[in-house]
Protein backbone atom coordinates (compact mmCIF):
# COMPACT_ATOMS: atom_id res chain seq x y z
CA UNK A 1 0.00 0.00 0.00
CA UNK A 2 2.85 2.43 0.55
CA UNK A 3 4.29 1.63 -2.90
CA UNK A 4 1.30 2.29 -4.14
CA UNK A 5 0.81 5.77 -2.68
CA UNK A 6 3.97 6.82 -3.10
CA UNK A 7 3.92 6.45 -6.98
CA UNK A 8 0.42 8.14 -6.88
CA UNK A 9 1.83 11.16 -5.33
CA UNK A 10 4.80 11.19 -7.44
CA UNK A 11 2.85 11.24 -10.85
CA UNK A 12 0.81 14.07 -8.89
CA UNK A 13 3.31 16.13 -8.36
CA UNK A 14 4.85 15.35 -12.00
CA UNK A 15 1.78 16.30 -13.18
CA UNK A 16 1.28 19.73 -11.41
CA UNK A 17 4.58 20.53 -12.56
CA UNK A 18 3.84 19.80 -16.33
CA UNK A 19 0.47 21.66 -15.96
CA UNK A 20 2.31 24.70 -14.35
CA UNK A 21 4.99 24.53 -17.20
CA UNK A 22 2.43 24.60 -20.00
CA UNK A 23 3.86 21.17 -21.10
CA UNK A 24 0.57 19.45 -19.99
CA UNK A 25 -3.24 20.89 -21.15
CA UNK A 26 -5.95 20.13 -18.70
CA UNK A 27 -7.49 17.67 -21.20
CA UNK A 28 -4.22 15.75 -21.59
CA UNK A 29 -4.26 15.24 -17.88
CA UNK A 30 -8.28 14.40 -17.57
CA UNK A 31 -7.69 11.90 -20.87
CA UNK A 32 -4.55 10.14 -18.75
CA UNK A 33 -6.71 9.68 -15.79
CA UNK A 34 -9.77 8.47 -17.52
CA UNK A 35 -7.40 5.97 -19.15
CA UNK A 36 -5.85 4.80 -15.86
CA UNK A 37 -9.06 4.30 -14.51
CA UNK A 38 -10.45 2.16 -16.95
CA UNK A 39 -6.75 0.31 -17.22
CA UNK A 40 -7.60 -0.41 -13.44
CA UNK A 41 -10.67 -2.32 -14.66
CA UNK A 42 -9.37 -4.60 -17.07
CA UNK A 43 -7.62 -7.76 -16.49
CA UNK A 44 -3.98 -6.17 -17.45
CA UNK A 45 -4.50 -4.50 -13.89
CA UNK A 46 -2.33 -7.47 -11.22
CA UNK A 47 -0.13 -7.99 -14.25
CA UNK A 48 0.48 -3.99 -13.94
CA UNK A 49 0.27 -4.48 -10.41
CA UNK A 50 2.84 -6.88 -10.62
CA UNK A 51 5.11 -5.02 -12.75
CA UNK A 52 5.25 -1.77 -10.58
CA UNK A 53 5.54 -3.93 -7.19
CA UNK A 54 9.12 -5.68 -8.96
CA UNK A 55 10.32 -2.58 -10.41
CA UNK A 56 10.03 -1.29 -6.44
CA UNK A 57 11.54 -4.26 -4.88
CA UNK A 58 14.39 -3.88 -7.33
CA UNK A 59 14.99 -0.09 -7.22
CA UNK A 60 14.68 -0.29 -3.00
CA UNK A 61 17.11 -3.47 -3.76
CA UNK A 62 19.74 -1.34 -5.20
CA UNK A 63 22.70 -0.11 -2.85
CA UNK A 64 24.31 3.35 -2.77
Amino acid sequence: MAISISVLMLLLILAVIFLRNGGLKVSHALVCALLGFYLASTSIAPTIHSGLTATADIVSGLGP
